[in-house]
């Protein structure tokens, strides 16, 4: 078994399309040496490393973190389990930011996003006279910090309303 893989075998391997594979490639996220006839081949460590690309992409995670999570890698050898642990602990805090931001999406889907847009019939309650707008662009109730308490989501409240929040 060689220790080389062509990008077609790496595709097939890795579940990666073979022009995503160029891509991580031309971004310096994997490296490959060309052949006499200009073709690519692989060191088999790079499956890890497009596993690792895979993985920080599916939670969100920037190009220009995961290639620098992967810079910190050594070049010759597999990653280990300890590498992972290591480059995901340094994601953990972004995906759990992520998370939140769903979880209050989800919370309030079918009555208000906390975008500060005034068109569905709750929004009145939550955000008279587009207070959100004085706080920037953007959905500003849906992170925590910027969700109002119970008291500034029934100031100023039209009457018949009631203590109704979000």
């Amino acid at each position: 078994m060689s220790d080389e893989l062509t990008i077609g075998e790496l595709a097939g391997r890795s579940g990666v399309a073979p022009s995503a594979l160029r891509f991580y490639e031309a971004q310096r996220l994997i490296a490959a040496r060309r052949t006499t006839g200009n073709q690519r081949r692989y060191h088999r460590s790079t499956l890890r490393r497009v596993a690792l690309i895979q993985a920080g992409r599916a939670a969100g995670v920037p190009l220009e973190r995961i290639r620098a999570a992967l810079a910190s890698l050594p070049a010759d050898r597999t990653p280990t389990r300890r590498d992972w642990e290591r480059l995901s602990r340094g994601w953990r805090q972004d995906l759990e930011q992520r998370i939140a931001t769903l979880q209050a999406l989800h919370d309030r889907l079918t009555t208000c996003i906390g975008c500060g847009c005034l068109s569905i019939d709750a929004c009145d309650l939550l955000n008279p006279d587009d207070e959100a707008g004085t706080i920037g662009a953007g959905a500003r109730y849906l992170h925590r910090d910027g969700r109002r308490s119970p008291d500034q989501a029934t100031q100023g409240a039209p009457p018949g309303r009631g203590k109704k929040t979000a």
